[in-house]
């Protein structure tokens, strides 16, 4: 799809749906030796979705893995609607749909594994990584050029509010 193309998708969107690993993450996973889990998250992606929620675009996270640090991260972000360990992302995206009342044109959501594809198909702008599988690129409306957790979601929230016209005011916020 064009970016022009991908622009009119944006411009419609009231809440964009992250996956973790890959995305908020470079998808690497380390474990302590007590099992503990750590993943390393990119404070300008964090702070471009508080923008984006300031904006007025609400965020979720969706996510196959369940992680206390992605509870953590969420909660620091001000994200409420979480949704960790689905085996099924598509049922749980009905879930949010319904949730918040929200059409599916409404919704953006980024991700980067052929897992993420039920929800691609459906959503109204959907949004991957550069290292994505091949089969998740193809189906994207819009491919970073961040990597995944090296500032893809920034790109992504800067993306839409510069479709929604938002960008400027809270370029604004920073630039007095």
């Amino acid at each position: 799809m064009s970016t022009d193309g991908a622009v009119e998708l944006a411009r419609v969107i009231r809440m964009i749906i992250f996956d973790v690993d890959g995305i908020l993450t470079d998808g690497s996973l380390f474990y302590g030796d007590d099992g503990q889990e750590y993943k390393a998250f990119n404070s300008r992606d964090g702070h471009g979705i508080k923008m984006l929620r300031h904006a007025g675009v609400e965020a979720a996270i969706l996510t196959g893995r369940t992680s206390h640090v992605v509870s953590h991260r969420a909660r620091n972000l001000g994200i409420s609607r979480i949704i960790q360990g689905s085996d099924d992302k598509l049922a749980s995206y009905q879930h949010l749909l319904q949730e918040t009342g929200l059409a599916p044109e409404q919704t953006a959501f980024m991700g980067d594994d052929v897992v993420d594809l039920p929800v691609m198909r459906r959503c109204g702008l959907a949004i991957t990584v550069p290292e994505a599988s091949q089969d998740v690129i193809n189906r994207a409306h819009l491919v970073t050029r961040a990597t995944g957790g090296r500032g893809a979601a920034r790109e992504a929230c800067e993306f839409i509010m510069r479709a929604q016209g938002t960008w400027a005011a809270q370029l604004a916020l920073y630039d007095r």
